[in-house]
This record gives structure tokens, sequence and C-alpha cells, in this order.
């Protein structure tokens, strides 16, 4: 059974549609244009619903402010504000996509739920509407991961990349005065810092999107995408991997806990008393709200250190999707909010309250918040992710092997090898294996 057809809408005088992804993956074809053109945002109404999937307690009440700028141009579009745990997030609307009930109209989605949500018939299809008409604005790794069979299912809004984050009078305490530039300077910078300060140097969170930086240094992978190879378990994958368990074992290098070690890194490095971490842009707001830290002028952002291939973090980030479900007569809301929600202004905002990094070009002259240009560097290095239906589901057994090998001290080669088994029968069932 086919989803809804294609729906009509307009807004601001253009004509716009959106085609609801078929359960094969393949968009209807178009139906007849339903409503005339308007140029007054006040005749635009529906009742949406978003889904925010971000903190809520360090990023949610920006995203309400633009809301609330939103409905000073839109009185009639009522926003109807759902805070959602990222964690269950994904789940849930899947579930409730599938039942067709209970899904928001737009939902905040990280950038691999997205090609997962269109091949399953869950999105409308953006193409031809005004969402997709400045597509030349976004950088080119966000617009990646909107697309899905050369479809575009969502729009971009914010990316990120880990960076090498530390504290500059730490650094400065233990007569450090540049960040390191690979592993092996900042196994040295730590001990060194232990030594003359007694703090920490280094805390690293043991999971496995936060071993990639180790991997990618390697110049390995979790997947080869157009080889269909599941690379996640070989030499390259595997010297990565043993590298950060050497730092671990290293002087200076905090041994993590099995169990909320991201929220222990995080309490540790906003305390003062760790001096780096390897984190994103997510996290800016929350360091300058503390007050044991000492502001973002004491905060460092450097590239993460590179191992003997280069430097390179993944891409990640979130975008704007919109439920295939949706009545089409909500279609002119959902793009006029997504459209100011996403627009040059609207990101630079969140870029100089949050720290959070633009993904259109344009913005980043509107931007006045010092800490968005340390981040140029660290996106140069970035290495964008396989965009494929099951790249989601990539992360749940490497975050078992990372747990295995840096706080269990297992083998790396056996606990990887047991992530490339569980690839090939759970993941990515026709992909080859070393």
């Amino acid at each position: 059974m086919r989803r809804t057809a294609k729906a009509a809408a307009a807004v601001a005088g253009i004509s716009l549609a959106l085609a609801a992804c078929g359960d094969s993956g393949t968009p209807n074809e178009p139906a007849a244009q339903t409503s005339a053109p308007t140029a007054n945002p006040a005749d635009i109404k529906a009742d949406l619903t978003w889904w925010d999937t971000s903190d809520a307690t360090n990023e949610g009440p920006a995203f309400k402010e633009l809301i609330a700028e939103f409905n000073k141009t839109y009185p009639n579009v009522k926003i109807n504000y759902q805070s959602v745990p990222f964690g269950e997030a994904q789940n849930k609307f899947k579930t409730a996509a599938a039942a067709k009930s209970g899904a928001p109209d737009i939902l905040r989605a990280e950038v691999a739920w997205v090609p997962e949500f269109a091949s399953l018939g869950y999105l409308y299809e953006l193409d031809g509407t005004e969402l997709t008409a400045d597509a030349g604005d976004f950088l080119a790794a966000p617009v990646g991961s909107t697309k899905y069979n050369g479809k575009t299912y969502g729009v971009p809004q914010v990316t990120d990349s880990l960076a090498l984050m530390y504290n500059k009078k730490l650094l400065n305490d233990a007569g450090i005065t540049a960040a390191p530039k690979t592993w092996d300077e900042l196994k040295a910078a730590a001990a060194t810092i232990k030594e003359k300060t007694g703090k920490t140097g280094v805390y690293l969170n043991p999971q496995g999107y936060f071993m990639l930086p180790f991997i990618y240094g390697e110049g390995g992978d979790l997947i080869d995408p157009e080889a269909k190879k599941i690379t996640v378990n070989a030499p390259e994958a595997v010297t990565g991997a043993e590298k950060e368990q050497e730092l671990l074992k290293s002087p200076g290098f905090a041994k993590p806990p099995a169990t909320d070690a991201y929220a222990a890194m995080m309490n540790e490095f906003k305390a003062g008393n760790a001096a780096m971490i390897i984190n994103g842009p997510w996290e800016v707001n929350n360091i300058k709200g503390a007050a044991t830290f000492g502001g973002l002028e004491n905060l460092g952002i450097a590239p993460v250190p590179a191992g003997s291939a280069k430097a390179g973090a993944p891409v990640g980030g979130h975008d704007y999707v919109v439920w295939s479900g949706m009545p089409q007569e909500k279609a002119a809301g959902a793009i006029a909010f997504i459209k100011f929600m996403a627009s040059a202004e609207s990101q630079a905002k969140l870029a100089d309250k949050l720290g959070l990094l633009p993904t259109r070009t344009s913005a980043y002259d509107k931007v006045s918040n010092p800490i968005i240009s340390e981040f140029k560097p660290v996106m140069e290095v970035a290495v964008e992710r396989a965009w494929i239906p099951e790249g989601g589901k990539l992360f749940g057994p490497l975050d078992e092997a990372a747990t295995a090998i840096l706080v269990q001290g297992d083998d790396a080669q056996k606990a990887l090898d047991e992530v490339a088994r569980k690839y090939k029968t759970e993941v990515v069932k026709d992909y080859s294996t070393q």
C-alpha cells in the first residue's frame, strides 16, 4: 500500500510540493496543486508537533526562543514543542511512524537516522520545495546526510565533529604552549600536566563514536560502502583501537568507568580537574555555564590529534525531517517553520548562543561567537560517515567493543572481530568481511 500522495502547498508566493516516500523508498507521482499561492504569512494556518531531541537544559530554551520569533511572522502556525530524549527518539519515531499514529509532524533527526527513515517510507521527499531551492548555501557534508537514493529527505540543522577541547590555564600551568597535534604528543602532555599540576591530563570517553578519531587516524573505517566491505576489524582499525587502549594506561590519563563515563568526563572537565577531552560543539554552552571552569576565554579548541595516517573525526549533526503521514493541509506551515529555523539568521543565533556549528555557508558571516571560528580547522579534517540506512546501527556493537577494549582491557583484534561478525549477521548482511 503506497503512502500519502504528493501534498501541494504554497509559501511566500512560490508553489511548493512535498512528496511522500513509499514503503519501497520510491517517491510517489506528484498530485495537482491544491492551494493557491499566498504572500501573506498570516494566511498560513497549521497546528504542528515538533520533536526536539536537543539537550533540554542547555539547548532547548534557545529553540523555544526561535519558535517565539517565528510566531511573530506566522501567528497562525502553532508549534507544539516537545522535548524528546535523544536516546529514545529514534525508536520512538519508528514505532509511531509504523503505526501511522503519534509521530510528530517535524523531527530533529540525527544525521544517521535520515537515510534509515527514508528507506522505510517514513519521510516526505523535499526535492522541488522551497526548502531545497538554496541547497548550494549548505555545506557538502551535512547535505550528504539528507540524501537517500538520490532524493532529499531533510534540511541540515547543525553540523559538528569531535575536537580536542582543553583548559588553557592548566596547559599554561604545565608549561605547554600549544595543543598536541599527535597522539604521542597528547601522551607526553598528559604526563607533564599530571606531574606539574596534579590534575588529570586527559579524560577520554570509552564509546564507539569517540573511538573513531583513533581508527581514522590510522587510515581505518567501520565499513567501505562502495566496496560493500566490513573493515572495522582491518589492521588499521585495530591499530587505532590499540593506540587508544595504550593511552588510557599511560600517566595522566583518567581511568573511565564502565557506565556514565561521558557525564564523569564532562564533570571533571568543567570542574577544572581534567585538562583535555575529546568532545563536540554541543557542549560549549554547558562549559560556558560552569562557574568552576573559567569561562569560554579559558576554553581551547583544536583538531583531534593525528595518528600515523592523518587527523580525522566523524561528521555529526542533525537535520529537520517531515513525517510522511503528516496531512497535506499542514505542508505550508511545516515548510515555513523549517525554512525559518534553518535560515542563516536562525543558525547564526544558535551559534552565538549555544556554540552550535551552522550548516549554511552564509551563516558564518553573521556569527560573532569566536568559538565558531575555532571549529573551522576542526571541520576541515572531519571525515564524512557512510550515509546508508543501516548507519545508525553501526554504533551499538562498536560501543560494546569500546567498553571491552578501553575499560576491561580486552584484546582489540578479538573485540573488533566480534563487531565485524555482528555487522555481517545483523546490520549489513550483504557486505563481505575481511
